[in-house]
């Protein structure tokens, strides 16, 4: 059987955390009840007019220098016709011949070893509004409080070639994203999404195959699965002699295939031209300096200065660094006087449990560094043990409490008598003469039921 090799090109949109919408004042919030964030602007009504919101373009330009892009210091929006319901004005605002962002490349890292993929553009747009069908009524209702939320859309030349090169790319930006602030960049929400455009190839051939272009994948594994299924598909019709069509397609992650949606269209099928609405964006060198000068630092850079300035092994600098609110969360705590490796093991092990099980994020963790700080304090220096430290964080996780004094209030502090222990000791002795008997003649089992009697007469 002849050898083949996948080349893998995508487009992901990324959605931004702006307060308002890209043209409009409706605010720009997830999971609203239907088109209740909707105005003249984004609903496409005639002579509503859309005025550019700045913290878009910021946000832009800071992402495309995070992944290495150059920077245009004018561009301009244009229109992409195409009439479809979830579009209500029958065109979408987007960038075709003058993207901000441009040239830009980032560095993937996996079993392949370290790889350089390259980003082709990096555009703003609109989104569109989002198509509810219905299976009970057979209707299709449509909702607009999507329509106009901040995009900026990724593009990046045909440089994987796997599924495993790809799920890395996507989330070293899921990451570099989330760090930045622009985006949560949640596939499960529709805040992160990505196309992927696949062809196949016999190994050692530099012409490039028929490519598809694949939707609906909104998960990690969902994009890992795709790729493997489409990959399968297209070599199979290849060995059997017939063609490939260039179209795109809708993956179903339940039965793991895909269906054709339409012909794969080209940038003429759009009509591109520019808006007559929008003038040109124009960006200074001073405002672009001034935002890379307040990139933070970023993931990669993070877990490598953990483990050479804090003595933190791979796993434990990893785990630290997947969230940035974890991070800086860790940061703050061994700055409030923690010790670090003792610190990186609570976040690592209990608090991170903590979170999962309460399904919540980072971000969301109820009590302070500082908190978090005093009681690894209390129980390295023996005031609290560790059972009691576990029951203490966990009363934190549901409000922020001061350690100490919980301790106190539920009698976890531990009472240095040694006065009290050996006649607690004597005391269970005496109650229980056979099991004395046992452990004298070496049943070392039978400490455990004395240290438990102890225990309990010493509450």
């Amino acid at each position: 059987m002849k050898q083949y090799e996948t080349v893998i090109g995508l487009e992901v949109h990324v959605e931004l955390a702006t307060r308002t919408k890209i043209f409009c004042g409706c605010r720009n919030q997830f999971g609203a009840a239907p088109n209740t964030l909707a105005c003249p602007v984004c609903a496409g009504m005639p002579g509503a007019l859309p005025v550019l919101n700045r913290k878009v373009a910021e946000f832009a330009v800071k992402a495309g220098l995070a992944l290495g892009c150059r920077i245009r210091n004018v561009s301009r929006f244009d229109r992409k016709n195409y009439f479809y319901p979830d579009n209500p004005q029958n065109y979408q605002i987007s960038q075709l011949y003058l993207p901000v962002c441009h040239d830009g490349a980032v560095e993937i890292e996996g079993s392949f070893g370290r790889k350089k993929v390259r980003i082709h553009e990096i555009h703003m747009e609109e989104d569109a509004g989002k198509l509810i069908h219905d299976e009970w009524s057979g209707r299709t209702m449509v909702d607009y409080n999507r329509s106009g939320v901040p995009l900026i859309e990724i593009v990046t030349e045909p440089d994987m070639r796997s599924a495993e090169e790809t799920e890395a790319f996507l989330e070293h930006i899921q990451s570099v994203m989330r760090y930045l602030g622009v985006s949560d960049c949640r596939l499960q929400e529709g805040s992160m999404r990505a196309d992927v455009n696949l062809s196949v190839r016999e190994a050692g051939q530099k012409n490039m195959g028929v490519r598809t272009e694949m939707k609906n994948l909104n998960s990690l594994k969902a994009i890992g699965r795709a790729i493997e299924g489409e990959r399968e598909r297209q070599i199979e019709l290849l060995e059997e002699g017939r063609k490939i069509r260039r179209e795109t397609r809708r993956w179903d992650d339940n039965k793991e295939t895909s269906r054709p949606m339409r012909s794969k269209e080209d940038a003429k099928d759009y009509r591109y031209f520019p808006d007559p609405d929008l003038p040109p964006v124009v960006l200074s060198e001073e405002w672009i300096r001034e935002l890379r000068s307040r990139l933070p630092e970023f993931r990669e850079e993070k877990r490598i200065r953990y483990q050479k300035e804090m003595g933190l092994g791979s796993y434990d600098a990893g785990i630290l660094t997947e969230d940035r609110n974890l991070a800086e969360f860790f940061e703050e705590t061994v700055r409030c006087g923690a010790d670090t490796k003792k610190a990186a093991n609570w976040l690592t092990g209990e608090v991170l449990r903590l979170l999962k099980e309460k399904g919540q994020e980072p971000g969301q963790i109820a009590f302070s560094p500082k908190h978090l700080a005093d009681l690894i304090r209390l129980q390295e220096t023996g005031v609290i043990n560790k059972t009691a430290a576990k029951q203490i964080l966990a009363a934190m996780a549901e409000q922020d409490l001061d350690p100490e004094i919980y301790a106190k209030k539920q009698g976890l502090i531990l009472e240095k008598d040694t006065g009290r222990l050996e006649e607690a000791v004597r005391r269970v002795l005496a109650d229980s003469p056979e099991a004395r008997k046992e452990l004298l003649e070496g049943k070392e089992k039978v400490a455990g039921y004395f240290v438990g009697q102890a225990m309990k007469l010493l509450k």
